[in-house]
């Protein structure tokens, strides 16, 4: 009865993000433990989506429960211009896990407002305007966030007003550049980022941004050298480095920050989602020495009201306290290693719909296609098919809570899911893309 009611109230008022309003069927949760949710009806599935790839210690984790409800009952919020010992202990924690001198700690509201200001940042310390971005990103939903993505959902916003310049990503799987191997993939696509630094004129790029592995746009592992080669073009053109591990950091890819899997250290890193699991809205950019400097006398002209607000600082604290404690990145390490890497190459194997699989920890896509010699997507970039439907009605059928992007499915579980879990989901999985093989072509 409450499902019900909070489902009737929810279509009479609530407007939700990228839907039409019209046509929208929400699912109702009614409860939320570990890797598993409830739905409207009662029935338990497993998330292998962590909801927006954010509850990376599961939902409801006591410690952090336990962190929100202490904090709470001490200090609920207060003006960010003020020292509390909740946003103090995040940041020094937060501080002692980026790579590098990445040792000063903005926070801000989410995903979206980190990279708004990690760009600010950039676009002040250098006294340059342009920001480049790849295609195949998403950086956020606000203004610049969204024309820095490059997928279609900036499409109806973008008004090229921005300063934004979009460059091809090396992708292997699907290669701009013709590359029939990784060494080739990286060459190409370094010359093509150098081509566009130099036509774009280096004294008027104030940074780039690169999703250490992209995240909603596919989960395509950089290739090797790729990292260092973007640093090394960044550097030397004086041009900050921003790292989006928005989705990617916070042990999702077996690693604290995603970056730590190449020997590169960037400008800026932007982080939100897995530092408390989203239990409260908290993101941020950790700022090097160099431009954390170039603030150090001179007033940073941007915050938040809400900037390293308590409730979501005190989160972040147990986040990161449990996770350490209980192992989960190395966990997560593990799973990558020896359950989803292994279990979904077998499961490609048995499906001539699955075109390639790949990612590392908890971090991994299953790119669907009509036909593996040509690669024709199961559906459109920028849309889904009958197919895609069918394979995420058969998934949640099978008791499973999946993420779908365009022609892929994530596997982007918590990272503390136990190994028999992870299994059961790689099975559902390898049953339910029985329906996707029906729309294959020879």
């Amino acid at each position: 009865e409450a499902g019900r009611r909070a489902w009737e109230l929810d279509r009479r008022h609530v407007f939700h993000s990228w839907q039409a309003q019209g046509p929208f069927t929400p699912m109702t949760v009614l409860k939320a433990e570990g890797s598993y949710v409830w739905d409207g009806e009662g029935n338990r599935l497993l998330d292998f989506s962590s909801q927006l790839v954010n509850t990376n210690i599961g939902h409801q984790h006591p410690r952090v429960v336990a962190a929100i409800q202490g904090q709470a009952g001490k200090l609920c919020t207060i003006a960010p211009q003020h020292a509390n010992d909740a946003r103090s202990e995040a940041a020094r924690l937060i501080a002692g896990l980026t790579p590098g001198d990445l040792d000063h700690i903005f926070f801000t509201n989410g995903g979206a407002d980190a990279v708004e200001h990690a760009i600010r940042m950039a676009r002040l310390h250098t006294g340059r305007h342009k920001v480049l971005s790849a295609y195949r990103s998403y950086h956020g939903g606000t203004q610049l966030a969204v024309n820095v993505t490059g997928d279609p959902r900036r499409f109806a916003n973008d008004y090229s007003a921005e300063g934004v310049v979009h460059f091809m990503p090396a992708y292997p799987y699907r290669s701009y550049f013709g590359a029939a191997s990784e060494a080739e993939e990286t060459e190409r696509a370094l010359r093509h980022l150098e081509d566009m630094i130099l036509l774009e004129g280096p004294q008027n790029i104030a940074a780039l941004i690169l999703e250490s592995i992209p995240g909603t746009a596919g989960i395509y592992v950089p290739p090797a050298g790729y990292m260092e080669g973007v640093r090394e073009l960044t550097a030397r053109h004086g041009i900050v480095f921003i790292a989006d591990e928005v989705m990617a950091g916070f042990g999702r890819s077996g690693k604290w920050s995603a970056i730590e899997h190449w020997d590169v250290v960037p400008d800026l890193l932007t982080f939100a989602k897995g530092v408390n699991s989203g239990y409260v809205p908290l993101g941020g950019v950790a700022i090097s020495d160099a431009i954390f400097e170039t603030f150090r006398e001179r007033a940073y002209p941007g915050g938040l009201a809400y900037s390293g607000h308590p409730l979501a600082c005190a989160a972040a604290g147990a986040t990161i306290n449990a996770m350490q404690d209980e192992g989960m990145v190395e966990h997560a390490a593990r799973l990558g290693e020896e359950d989803f890497g292994p279990g979904l190459r077998r499961v490609a194997e048995r499906h001539p719909s699955v075109g390639e699989v790949r990612g590392a920890g908890c971090f991994w896509a299953v790119e669907l296609v009509k036909n593996r010699e040509s690669r024709e997507p199961l559906a459109a970039y920028g849309g889904s098919s009958a197919g895609m439907n069918e394979l995420v009605a058969a998934l949640k059928a099978g008791g499973m809570l999946p993420f779908a992007n365009f022609n892929r499915i994530h596997v982007v579980p918590p990272l503390n899911i136990g190994a028999e879990d992870a299994r059961a989901g790689l099975d559902i999985l390898d049953r339910a893309l029985e329906v996707a093989d029906r729309h294959v072509r020879g």
